[in-house]
């Protein structure tokens, strides 16, 4: 239990002291954001910081810090030191910077962004590909939900019913200006989320029978899968995130000072760490076993888990009001998932958003194609999520570099960035070399692959700074002769 309480503290230091490192490197100031030059009354509304922060926190929390965190915690409490410093030096400084170099481009998508510092091709591929995510993100956010609900309410309405309910409201809040509904209900649900995650710590912390093991690196996953890569793809939200670059321009359109984005973008990512590591501490200390957790994932799927943990440690009440604040997660994700890709196909046609009927134009198209997968296999959707998932925050990591790079005098800054760009980069590229779903590679050969894909794009990193700096350095060679 001590190892538990040590990555608390940990990651409360790493807001302070690692977010405001990141802060400085960045250099907000006092140029009016988009919630005030734009103001369109739709998507670019001023917000008020403590709101934006519970907003954002709801965004990207989804099942992700919940499901991910019990499925990573599998391996055993070496997911813990994954979850903080993935998150303090990656996860959190990722959401940071998409949400303020979008701040600073009118709220622009992670699409965008990427056709600006990585050029046309990424722009093209970027779109397609954060659509698809998005898509893919917005179905899990629903299946899981319907499936707790059912199973709060036992013989009554089934999945499929609270499937159509969800997908109506997801029409709604993806059609509304965002302070009609989400700036209204996420505050109220962000309380709610994370009164009940502390209501579960608080069970394995002081109900007698439960027992947090401390930090080691032994691998205990039951069906003998490496800790790398497959745990860095299990627990994605609750580490890095790549989901969370397609939903940090939302409130980098709604914040109304840049000096507010380091609360609601690094701090949102600090507190849904902490939400994971309370329910992958849960989810061992309940069960006693990686073996047991296993078994118990296999027969009764995440939902069925969930549902198991709260009602049998804090009672039929009790556990009803921590579902609930389980349900609220990957609603409130689901349906910002579709309002994200409604604005990049916006931004892709050229349509302005201002009319509803142009809204609907987008809308009832993207949630057709939700209804039709959520007949997919959940198990499917969720491994490709993953990856999809960890792979755009690669690549929105390489943008926050580069824009780093461009816009910064000295080399130093986009070590900030570009550090987990390279392990990122190797998490999935091998990741997709060696697992089921991917090439299905020998580990032999998708380990030496994957790290030397990492290690080119190091090199490419270092080309680029390179000439990035002589251009400088010329530029101010040229001014001074003037």
């Amino acid at each position: 239990m001590v190892s538990f309480f040590i990555s608390i503290i940990v990651l409360v230091l790493g807001y302070i002291f690692y977010g405001r490192f990141a802060e400085r490197i960045f250099g907000p100031d006092d140029r009016q954001t988009p919630a005030l030059t734009v103001n369109d009354g739709v998507d670019c509304v001023p917000i008020k910081t403590w709101k934006a922060l519970l907003i954002q926190l709801l965004n990207i929390a989804g099942t992700g810090p919940i499901f991910g965190a019990l499925m990573g915690a599998c391996f055993g409490p070496v997911v813990f030191l994954w979850i903080v410093f993935g998150s303090i030096l990656g996860g959190a400084v990722h959401d940071y910077m998409c949400g303020m170099i979008s701040s600073r481009h009118k709220g622009a998508s992670i699409a965008e962004l990427s056709g600006i510092y990585l050029g046309k091709l990424a722009l093209y591929i970027m779109r397609v590909f954060a659509v698809l995510l998005l898509l893919l993100t917005g179905t899990v956010f629903v299946t899981s939900p319907a499936t707790l609900i059912s199973s709060l309410m036992p013989g009554t309405l089934g999945t499929t019913f609270w499937t159509v309910v969800i997908l109506l409201y997801y029409v709604l809040a993806t059609l509304l200006p965002i302070d009609k509904i989400i700036g209204k209900l996420y505050p109220v649900f962000g309380v709610i989320l994370i009164v009940m995650a502390l209501s579960i710590a608080g069970g394995i912390i002081f109900l007698p029978g439960y027992h947090i093991p401390e930090i080691t690196l032994t691998n205990l996953d039951p069906e003998g899968l490496p800790v790398w890569p497959f745990m860095f793809i299990t627990v994605a939200c609750g580490a890095i995130s790549g989901f969370h670059a397609t939903q940090s321009p939302m409130m980098a359109k709604c914040i109304t000072s840049e000096k507010a984005g380091r609360k609601v973008f690094y701090g949102a990512m600090m507190i849904e760490s902490v939400i994971a590591l309370i329910w992958a501490a849960a989810g061992v200390a309940f069960y006693g076993t990686t073996q047991m957790l296993h078994s118990a994932l296999t027969d009764l799927g995440q939902s069925g888990v969930v549902y198991d943990i709260s009602t049998k440690m804090l009672g039929s009440i009790g556990g009803a009001l921590a579902v609930v604040g389980v349900v609220i997660c990957p609603i409130t994700s689901g349906d910002t998932a579709f309002r994200s890709a409604r604005l990049i196909l916006a931004e892709w046609t050229g349509s302005d958003q201002k009319k509803i009927s142009r809204r609907l134009l987008i809308t009832i198209p993207l949630l057709a194609v939700s209804a039709v997968l959520t007949q997919l296999d959940f198990d499917v959707l969720w491994r490709y999520f993953s990856w999809s998932n960890q792979s755009l925050a690669m690549i929105s990591l390489w943008v926050a570099t580069a824009y780093l790079i461009i816009n910064k005098e000295h080399w130093y800054p986009s070590l900030l960035t570009a550090i987990p760009a390279i392990f990122m980069t190797a998490v999935s590229m091998t990741y997709i070399l060696v697992a089921d779903e991917g090439f299905e590679l020998p580990y032999s050969i998708g380990y030496p692959i994957g790290s030397g894909l990492a290690l080119l794009m190091g090199v490419l990193y270092v080309i680029t700074l390179r000439i990035s700096i002589s251009r400088k350095d010329k530029k101010a060679v040229d001014i001074s002769k003037q």
